[in-house]
Formats: C-alpha cells, structure tokens, sequence
C-alpha cells in the first residue's frame, strides 16, 4: 500500500473540511491547559446511522467513536509526527492509520511512545476512510510494520502484544509471531459477523522469556486482566461521561465550530445538529453498559478500582516502571484531557498521582 505521511500540524480541522466529518469534544471548564481531546466507546454509529434527514451528518459525528471509536478533529496542540524514515536500515518501520482521539488509537501510542520507537501517523478521515482502502479490515488502528517485509495488523491489544513479542524474542520473525493471532469470525446478537483475536492479550514468549518478564505467573495473570479490563469497561465510560448533558455536548461542538473553518449552514449543522445527536447517542450508551444515572459515579469508580489495584507500595502496576496495563489505562484515560469528565475525574478521585507519572515516564521516553 502506498505510505502517507501525516501533516506535521493537525491544525483547526484542515484535514476534515467539511463539518458533518468531525466530531469533538472540549469543554470550556478547564482546570489546566487543554492537550488532547475525546475519543468516546464504540456503538453510537449505529445509533444515528438511521437519523433521517440530515443522517450523513450525524453519521459523521458518531462515526469517529470508537473500535471504530475515536473523533476526527484536529486538536489545538500539533500532533507529533514520529518519523519511521529515522529507524536505521534493516529495522522495524511502523506507520500507524488512526483516528487521533480513538481511545483504542491512544493505547497503541502510548506503547510505541514508551519503547521509544519512531512511527509514521496517518490520520484515517471517519467518513470516507479513503486511507485504509487498501484493507478489507475498516477499523482503526491498523499498523503497518515492516521489520524486511510488509505486514498488517490489526486491533490495538493484538498489535500491542505482537510488538512487544517481537521486541523481547529475537526467536520468530514479525510475520511468525501475529500468526500466533489468529482472527476468528464471530457473530454478535445483532447478527452481524464481526472479528476477534485469540490469545490477544498474551505475549508469545518461551519459558526463559517468560520468566525474566514475569518473575511469578500472578504478574502475567493480573496484567492481561488489567488490559482486558480497560477494553471491555473503562472505554465504554468514556463517551456518556463527556456526553453527559447537552450543555457539555453543545460546549463541545461549539468550540469545534469557532475553531474551524466551516461555512454558515456547515457550521450551523455542526453545532446544533452534531450536539442533539451525540447527547442522546450517549444515553443509549449509558443503558446499554447499565451505568448509574450519574454517569461519573460509574467513571470514578472504575478509576479508582484501578488505583486500588496498583496499592500503595507500587508506583505503576508494573512496580517501578509502567507494563502493558498501564499504558493500556492511560491510553484510554488521556483522551479526555482537556474536557470537564477529566477534570472532574482528577479531583474526585485518587488517580491523579499515577496519572502524572505516567506522563512523565511517557515524555522521557519519547525525549
């Protein structure tokens, strides 16, 4: 497939051009400075596919959610282009195809952020996804690696485990590793055929690999939990938490609106139309997850069920250095920086500490 390279600067929705393309979110109660913005949980497509009259456009604003998950927006911060081209010959080029804030997205930079690894970002538009024609499967991220031949793969917790197999073995090539996970057709209650991935959350390693990172199996037991953990509730948490009312959705899409570059029907639409549908997307998902009618509760529990976890004597899950369930957390939880839900999650629970140290951990690394 042919390489794209992402702009340096996601700037003011360049890339999105038209309104009914972008959905985001950022709230105008700020307790610190804006960095990231929302990627939400997956399912609202479906919930606004059948919108009538002006359908497309509200199609636009949900599709970005997601595993599908994710808004296409470019946010005020540049987005940081990780060049592969760096990478010395002979080793291991990645491009990622995301959408910025898909939450699913976040965890799989937060990865290759951390092992410090150089990487090409293309940013998928939600709509037409024409950047990912090349691949049957339309879901992002999708990472291509090269490691001496091309190779896709797919979902973030698969792509998570396969590099970092690959990384501690020096047994198996790259193409010989995400064999070990394989794609299995499933079909939802709704009847409609989807894919998932066996073993997704174990790294393929052999007994003396195993041992020297998971001195004793309850660590590898309690890590893919953990990341396991994150996938099937913390992120469905996230779109009613910042969805919660139409005031914060309508703060939201009148931010992208004044940031933007739309006409006066686009940005009209934008606004009121993409708001209405993302509030009662959000409460659809709310019933469908069984979350508490004050959706924080649910949110500040979760976060601090984590935090429980981690205890007091440890710094990270991983002890003194974050492992694949840290960033796997993190990089669900940093899609909301900059909106009131993560405000309101740093000051009404106990994660904050953990928080900045990751940050902090996650910016060495990248420096």
């Amino acid at each position: 497939p042919r390489r794209l390279l992402a702009p340096r600067r996601a700037g003011k929705m360049a890339a999105a051009g038209r309104a009914w393309r972008v959905a985001a979110l950022l709230s105008p109660w700020r307790l610190r400075a804006p960095r990231r913005a929302y990627g939400g949980a997956a399912a609202a497509t479906a919930a606004v596919a059948g919108a009538g009259g002006g359908g497309r456009l509200l199609l636009g604003a949900a599709f970005a959610l997601g595993g599908g998950a994710g808004l296409y927006l470019a946010a005020r911060q540049r987005l940081r282009e990780h060049s592969a081209a760096e990478l010395p010959a002979g080793r291991l080029q990645l491009t990622l195809y995301q959408y910025k804030t898909c939450p699913f997205c976040s965890k799989v930079r937060a990865f290759l952020d951390y092992h410090g690894l150089p990487y090409e970002i293309v940013e998928v538009n939600p709509i037409m996804r024409k950047e990912i024609k090349f691949s049957s499967y339309r879901k992002v991220p999708i990472l291509l690696a090269d490691a001496g031949s091309p190779l896709q793969l797919n979902d973030s917790s698969v792509i998570i485990s396969a590099i970092k197999t690959y990384l501690i073995s020096k047994r198996n090539s790259l193409e010989e590793i995400v064999s070990f996970y394989p794609p299995m057709k499933t079909v939802t209650e709704q009847g409609k055929e989807v894919f998932e991935y066996g073993n997704k959350y174990w790294l393929m390693l052999d007994e003396k690999e195993t041992k020297r990172v998971y001195p004793v199996k309850e660590v590898r037991v309690e890590e893919m939990k953990w990341r396991k953990w994150a996938d099937d509730w913390l992120v469905h948490l996230i779109s009613p938490n910042v969805y919660r009312t139409p005031r914060e959705a309508l703060a939201s899409f009148d931010y992208i609106v004044r940031e933007g570059k739309f006409g006066t029907v686009e940005g009209f639409f934008a606004k009121y139309m993409g708001a209405v549908a993302m509030f009662f997307v959000s409460k659809r998902l709310k019933k469908r997850h069984h979350l508490q009618d004050n959706v924080r509760e649910d949110l500040y529990e979760a976060v601090n069920e984590w935090v429980k976890a981690i205890g007091k004597h440890r710094l990270f899950m991983g002890g003194n250095q974050p492992n694949l369930a840290d960033l796997a957390v993190y990089g669900v939880l940093r899609v909301m920086e900059g909106l009131e839900a993560f405000d309101d999650m740093m000051v009404h629970t106990k994660i904050q500490p953990w928080y900045q140290r990751m940050e902090e951990v996650i910016q060495k690394a990248e420096a």
